[in-house]
């Protein structure tokens, strides 16, 4: 007699037998996701234009030649230099697009001023006079050499695309006519437009007039309000009142906002469980830094992020926003940004899970829920488990189905921990 077997869904077998479901032990799946990203818009003299620049530490430092037209250790990139001393990956985007250089025989990949130290070389090989070395000098470095027959053999390389019909020795052809171009009225809005979509840390503005910069403020605020999307952006000189903006107030010798650059870095990379709060300045730029007592007390009192002296040295003073005006939803610890980070943590981490595992996939059941709640304690242990948090119980988070029968409600609770920055003592003589 043929006995029913397989698997099943629902018990609504009519075959005696054995149906077995084999399914992996599903195991709390916690994920922390990583710091360290940073976005930011810049003027440059070479790059691609219109879109986003996906650059690593390490791409930094063995490709800026080809990225960015400069050698690591030019003066130009000194303001990414400090922006990489605390980021593990930045996204660019490139304001400016103007004219790319050219000659008869090559014209430049990108638009921009560099592209006139280009310069192409075209040598007989010395080893077969019937071939020829193609070579493409960016100032004075080699950047890429050919050895060929034909034209039809010539490949473009990372700096320009060829467009000589027949080889012939040349001691040198340089390209002439790049231009920077300006930035244009709509060219940060273009930046941010694109950015979307990229999960970052935090954004640095360099710009110094309050429209534009506070186009980053309501960006934030739009994004991180209704979108639930989480981020800092760093700002010069913008008063902004929110716990979204971190307001530089000090100024370098070199070029007035530059400070930007590494604040934007040191935001985006510090841990949730860490605080910038007298973390020692040691990037390239001269801060000016010298403020009085009553100066300092104001600063903090403005939300401002502030740089002091302290010895030879130059800290952070306090690691703030620039939020000033406290409600009952938002009290004074919003104020800091070791906070912000936690929570911030805490909403990507959680939309993270539910977005990857439960969405569209686990039925809205007592079982599903219960799973949800499970992955989530794991997540609030770890933090605990890191100090960012503490106090922390199971109790603390409870899974409810919301409205309607597709929507699930989490209501918790939270005690962020905060690094140390007063100590009061008192010394009873006796």
């Amino acid at each position: 007699m043929a006995l029913g077997g397989g698997t099943f869904i629902s018990q609504n077998k009519k075959l005696p037998g054995s149906y077995i479901n084999f399914a992996s032990a599903q195991n709390a799946s916690s994920s922390i996701g990583e710091r360290g990203i940073a976005a930011m818009a810049i003027e440059m003299d070479w790059g691609k234009d219109g879109e986003i620049i996906e650059v690593t530490s390490q791409n930094f430092a063995k490709d800026s030649l080809k990225i960015f037209g400069y050698d690591y250790s030019h003066e130009k990139l000194k303001g990414l230099r400090d922006l990489f001393k605390n980021v593990k990956k930045a996204y660019f985007y490139r304001l400016n697009t103007g004219n790319k250089a050219t000659t008869d025989i090559a014209t430049a990949k990108n638009s921009g001023t560099r592209g006139n130290d280009i310069r192409i070389v075209v040598a007989k090989n010395i080893d077969d006079d019937a071939k020829y070395d193609v070579i493409t000098y960016l100032g004075t470095k080699e950047v890429d050499k050919q050895t060929v027959k034909e034209v039809s053999e010539l490949l473009d390389n990372d700096y320009v695309t060829f467009s000589m019909e027949t080889l012939e020795v040349t001691a040198g052809k340089s390209l002439e006519g790049g231009t920077n171009g300006d930035v244009s009225g709509e060219a940060h809005q273009n930046f941010l437009d694109k950015l979307e979509s990229y999960q970052v840390n935090a954004i640095g503005c360099t710009v110094k007039d309050e429209p534009t910069s506070n186009l980053y403020v309501q960006y934030a605020k739009r994004l991180r309000d209704e979108q639930g999307i989480k981020f800092q952006v760093v700002v010069f000189n913008n008063a902004a009142n929110y716990e979204g903006v971190v307001n530089i107030k000090n100024t370098a010798v070199e070029d007035e906002s530059a400070l930007v650059y590494w604040v934007t870095g040191v935001i985006a990379g510090c841990e949730i469980n860490k605080s910038n709060t007298n973390k020692t300045y040691d990037g390239e730029y001269t801060i000016n830094a010298d403020y009085t007592q009553a100066q300092l007390e104001a600063s903090i009192d403005n939300g401002e992020f502030v740089l002091h002296k302290v010895g030879d040295e130059i800290r952070v003073l306090v690691d703030i926003n620039s939020l000033v005006d406290t409600t009952i939803e938002k009290g004074e610890e919003f104020k800091s940004n070791q906070t912000i980070r936690v929570l911030d943590q805490i909403a990507s981490d959680v939309a993270s899970v539910f977005n990857s595992k439960y969405l569209g996939k686990i039925a809205n059941n007592e079982a599903g829920r219960t799973s949800l709640w499970s992955d989530i304690i794991a997540l609030f242990k770890d933090y605990q488990t890191l100090q960012a948090i503490e106090n922390f119980e199971d109790a603390d988070i409870s899974v409810e189905i919301g409205n309607d029968k597709k929507s699930v409600t989490i209501n918790t609770n939270v005690q962020v921990i905060n690094a140390m920055e007063k100590l009061y003592m008192t010394v009873v003589v006796e």
